[in-house]
């Protein structure tokens, strides 16, 4: 395996830290902190969520399979998604009035505690049963709003979910503020009610069996293993409820409407926010880390992070707030991630660690890559296998959740392409667009390179408040302006709010470093790398039935025919074809854009 490398921070340096002994005791799944240690840092009680988790869901709903028999299918079927939750399972199977079953399944990533808080949850009568995958920032705001003030079972931030619907039905949802994909089922009426978050930061599937049974789980592998007649993303922001059978949008901010985008520059609200949006995703004792390529995304999350942890010392004295954030990159011999990640580091005073990997890994890797993201977009791929290979070094520190720097880019036009945007209103649009298909790229890739092993990611550029802050924003603040004094590079406002000459939150060079993609950053050998295997192990006969073998999305590329080819040894179609190469987009892109910001320079669409 590739070499690795780390620089102590100075020992002056108060900043951040994650609340883990040592990676041996994590390693062991021995408790990090004694409850009453836990309890003094206010993260155990009455009023504080019990350790979080992630995990993996299934559900099975409305089968005409026998209970029995539908308990031995699903147990089977859901250790194909245990690597999302390796330290204990969970499964509820009901027989509804209807005389068919419904099976929740759950398996979980626990963080101190492997020997409770399994799932799944119930309501105070425990009618309604809950599966789900993910956090609720205000959950406690929600408890405290509830008309029914019983105890609930556990302090799990989740639990609020099953109350909530127990009172507003299918607005729940549209009340929670966090990232999450659940499924509820009430035994009584054997109704079911499933929803994802906003943006999709946590993956959701849902498909038909063969019996008519209506399947959920967060990843692809156990409906195409269930031999289900039909695969679909389930679309963010929406929920599905089973008096209808539809999909519903509960997510309709109006910022989708450009005539709504017209906040005049407001900087301090913008650092603000976005220093909020860290702040919630720390509230939990999970021994966690930071994604730190050096470009300004993540170098932003990991500053704030150091610096939120200090003021929380100041504020509580808890002396785990002083123990070294660890920071992770990773890379090519000499790739640019390397050294602008170790220059941030040894700024703001992380605990670093940059991991080197060579071609040949990424290439041995790349079957793994595609099981485990279950995609064949090539940017994907090519930017999720240097994530996978690290995720892994991560999870094997123990560490079990690291935050990341997604979503940015989307939000402020920060890919280079937008400097062609022609205005403010079609650069608002391409970002509206940008933000409906995170589902199918960058969120896709975080969740899933990360779950891979076990280890959870948190990406607070997507956090609701800080997309409000964003997508509110007049567009003309985001508009590049070459040679200007203001707006001299993408995402301008971001650099500005973080611009602070009298405590800098980051070196000025990498605070206005121009942004590069994930899989160029790591090192330029490695794209160049995988498309030279593609074109040994493709033949230009291969090519030539390319369209017939696969008329959907057909690869144009041999380095897109040899991802194609992988995926479908993964995920083969049954006789009733599944569909699931539709849950991958397609059409034509330059530079990550949509096929429509192809319009704004005639060279891009010249052949």
């Amino acid at each position: 395996s590739g070499s690795s490398m780390h620089s102590k921070v100075r020992p002056w340096a108060l900043v951040a830290g994650c609340l883990l002994a040592s990676p041996a005791n994590a390693l062991n799944m021995k408790p990090i902190l004694g409850s009453s240690r836990l309890s003094r840092a206010g993260l155990l009680g009455p009023n504080r969520l019990e350790p979080l988790s992630m995990c993996g869901i299934l559900a099975i709903c409305d089968s005409k399979v026998p209970a029995s028999d539908l308990r031995l299918k699903t147990l089977t079927l859901q250790r194909l998604i245990r690597h999302r939750g390796p330290d204990g399972s969970g499964i509820h199977i009901s027989e509804l009035p209807n005389g068919h079953s419904t099976a929740l399944a759950h398996e979980r990533l626990a963080i101190v505690d492997p020997l409770s808080g399994n799932q799944p949850l119930y309501s105070h009568d425990r009618s309604k049963i809950l599966t789900v995958n993910g956090e609720i920032y205000n959950h406690l705001e929600i408890k405290k709003g509830l008309k029914d003030q019983t105890p609930f079972r556990t302090a799990s931030d989740c639990e609020v979910i099953v109350h909530l619907y127990d009172e507003v039905g299918v607005e729940a949802a549209s009340k929670l503020d966090g990232d999450f994909a659940f499924v509820i089922v009430d035994e009584k009426t054997g109704e079911v009610y499933a929803a994802r978050d906003p943006t999709g930061v946590n993956s959701m599937y849902i498909g038909r069996g063969t019996d008519g049974s209506v399947w959920f789980a967060s990843e692809v592998k156990p409906l195409v293993a269930g031999n289900c007649i039909s695969i679909e993303t389930f679309p963010p922001g929406h929920y599905y409820t089973s008096k209808t059978g539809e999909l519903t949008r509960y997510y309709n901010p109006k910022w989708r409407d450009v005539a709504a985008a017209n906040a005049p520059l407001d900087l301090p609200l913008l650092r603000d926010t976005f220093i909020k949006a860290v702040d919630k995703r720390l509230m939990s004792d999970v021994p966690y880390g930071v994604f730190l390529s050096g470009g300004l995304d993540s170098s932003l999350v990991a500053s704030v992070i150091t610096r939120v942890r200090r003021r929380r010392f100041l504020e509580r004295g808890n002396p785990d707030d002083l123990t070294p954030l660890k920071s992770f990159s990773i890379g090519l011999e000499g790739s640019p991630d390397l050294a602008a990640a170790q220059k941030v580091s040894e700024f703001i005073g992380t605990e670093h660690y940059g991991f080197q990997f060579t071609v040949q890994e990424g290439l041995d890797a790349v079957s793994d890559v595609i099981y485990h993201l279950e995609t064949y977009d090539i940017t994907t791929i090519r930017a999720g296998t240097p994530m996978f290979l690290l995720s892994r070094k991560v999870k094997a520190m123990g560490i079990k959740m690291v935050m990341s720097g997604e979503g940015a880019d989307e939000t402020l036009a920060g890919y280079l392409y937008f400097h062609k945007a022609p205005n403010g209103t079609e650069l608002h649009e391409e970002c509206v667009r940008k933000v409906d298909a995170l589902y199918q790229f960058d969120c896709l890739r975080a969740n899933k390179a990360t779950m891979s092993h076990g280890l959870e990611v948190r990406v607070p550029f997507l956090d609701k408040d800080m997309l409000d802050a964003c997508m509110y924003l007049n567009p003309d603040f985001k508009l590049r302006k070459a040679g200007g004094k203001t707006q001299f590079v993408e995402k301008w406002a971001l650099r500005a709010a973080f611009d602070d000459a009298d405590a800098p939150w980051l070196p000025p060079e990498v605070l206005w470093r121009q942004k590069e993609q994930f899989s160029d950053g790591v090192g330029y050998d490695w794209i160049d790398g995988l498309k030279a295997h593609a074109g040994e192990v493709i033949s230009d006969g291969d090519m030539e039935t390319a369209s017939i073998r696969f008329p959907y999305n057909t690869p144009l590329t041999k380095e897109g025919l040899y991802i194609r080819q992988i995926f479908h040894s993964h995920f083969p179609n049954n006789q009733y074809g599944t569909g699931v190469e539709r849950t991958v987009p397609g059409g034509p892109s330059v530079a990550c854009s949509t096929a429509k910001a192809i319009e704004w320079d005639a060279s891009w669409s010249d052949p």
